[in-house]
């Protein structure tokens, strides 16, 4: 039978398989336990527009708007919208960004990162959501999990993409158990994963090439 997705549903066969450890127990533990501040980022700014790219994005139920939210397929993204890179969103429209496990973006991540960089408003700031290799809770996911990293090798990939990255990452989720844990500590510790804030500045630290007034991909509706 299908793997139950996070909605429930039978999986989407087009889901990347990575993304199946989402629908385990271990990966609602994980997800459940980030949900509550995930809505926070996105709420920073009320009123205005946010994006979401991450496993759970068809969950719904207590964002605020206007948003977008995206989950990964093979070759793009799927939502409201089916789209590829570039994103087809103006520059400099978006409040807030989430990027929740980006391991499931695939080979297209220095893109996806340099993206987020052209459509976030200065000022704004991008949260990545990654598990953390470290921490004794990633027997749980093994081979077959969305991929863990380190915080430092993401600070150079914000950096690169123009995002000025906090000097310390936020560790979350659960330590041992298969529980809940959306508690923040400073530093991922031997938590399941941690979370890194980077911000647009308001002036780059270094000239940047003038961004093309706008960029929109194939996108389609979803059915």
């Amino acid at each position: 039978m299908p793997v139950p997705s996070t909605t429930g549903q039978p999986d989407d066969p087009s889901r990347p398989p990575a993304a199946d450890w989402f629908a385990t127990a271990a990966g609602h533990a994980l997800l459940d336990s980030e949900w509550p501040h995930l809505q926070g980022l996105l709420a920073d700014r009320p009123g205005q527009a946010w994006l979401w790219l991450g496993p759970m994005a068809a969950r719904t139920e207590g964002l605020p708007g206007p948003g977008l939210p995206l989950r990964p397929v093979p070759g793009g993204w799927a939502g409201p919208v089916r789209c590829a890179l570039p994103l087809p969103l103006a520059n400099e429209s978006v409040a807030a960004i989430v990027l929740q496990h980006p391991a499931l973006a695939g080979p297209d991540l220095d893109l996806l990162l340099s993206e987020c960089a052209r459509v976030l408003v200065p000022g704004a700031a991008l949260s990545v959501y990654c598990l953390n290799p470290l921490s004794p809770w990633r027997w749980r996911w093994g081979g077959g999990g969305p991929g863990a990293s380190e915080p430092q090798p993401w600070r150079r990939r914000l950096r690169a993409a123009g995002l000025a990255p906090d000097p310390v990452s936020q560790g979350i989720g659960p330590r041992w158990g298969v529980v809940p844990d959306a508690t923040l500590q400073h530093g991922p510790g031997l938590r399941a994963a941690w979370v890194l804030r980077a911000q647009k500045r308001l002036v780059p630290l270094t000239p940047v090439r003038k961004a093309v007034p706008l960029r929109l991909s194939a996108g389609a509706p979803a059915a």
